[in-house]
């Protein structure tokens, strides 16, 4: 490299300075390709046939079928009922989701929370998820969006988990048409103490909140449904008189979008 000094003697004397060697790179080497992963096919799980979505999954309902109600809940060394878990769910669903190449995935999950107690006033963790799931069919192709709801009442860290797992399997058995009977009580069974009804107002305040998520406007319908309250009319943010089941429809829909 040449110095500052002679740098100046060069321009003195008029002789042209060296001009440095563009720096050689060697060229990348070439890339090896990725490897290519095929479904490998068995004897059980053939590769699945290039079908629509709608006909794969109703080839799904046609290999499951029937769940019978298995499980038990027991107590006391009793059993106290018979029901079907999300396990029961899972080993009916997941061979046949495997041979017709369905694959279902959470795409969005809701979540709330409410703090209450059993019927021996321990402390509890109420947990309520809406789930929206994508069912991909073996050619790419999907069925519209779908929703289910689950609620779990935990005192640990588990709430969420299990809320999630009903709604798994809510979403399995309702879609693929399986017979359910009666609503299934949980495997873990907690008595829910008294808890006063709500009011009205206390309902119209939390669905005019402006941070109450669209899935908990949801869970409060459902509420308002089971205590006879959808038709009670309050004044909205307005001033304006409105039953609740109008006050929670105009909010959903503007907090999703669907009032545009």
């Amino acid at each position: 490299m040449t110095s500052l000094t002679e740098r100046a003697e060069q321009a003195a004397t008029g002789e042209q300075p060296d001009t440095p060697a563009a720096p050689q790179y060697a060229a990348p080497a070439a890339s090896e390709p990725l490897p290519v992963y095929d479904y490998e096919a068995s004897e059980d799980y053939p590769a699945p046939a290039m079908v629509p979505v709608h006909l794969a999954w109703l080839r799904v309902r046609n290999d499951v079928r029937a769940v019978a109600k298995s499980d038990k809940h027991i107590e006391n060394n009793k059993v106290k009922y018979h029901f079907r878990g999300i396990e029961a769910a899972l080993n009916a669903f997941g061979p046949a989701t495997l041979r017709h190449g369905i694959n279902v995935m959470a795409v969005d999950i809701t979540t709330s929370y409410r703090d209450t107690k059993s019927s021996r006033g321990n402390p509890m963790r109420e947990c309520t998820v809406v789930v929206t799931w994508q069912i991909l069919g073996p050619k790419g192709d999907s069925l519209p969006l779908l929703r289910s709801a689950g609620e779990s009442l935990d005192s640990g860290d588990k709430g969420t988990a299990k809320a999630q797992s009903l709604a798994l399997r809510a979403l399995l058995f309702n879609t693929g048409m399986i017979p359910t009977g009666d609503p299934e009580p949980e495997a873990q069974h907690v008595e829910r103490g008294e808890a006063p009804q709500r009011s009205a107002t206390d309902y119209r305040d939390e669905i005019i909140n402006p941070k109450t998520s669209p899935g908990r406007l949801e869970q409060i319908s459902y509420e308002l449904r089971n205590a006879r309250m959808l038709h009670i009319k309050v004044a909205n943010e307005n001033g304006d008189e409105e039953t609740l089941d109008a006050l929670g429809m105009r909010h959903y829909q503007e907090r999703t979008g669907g009032g545009q």
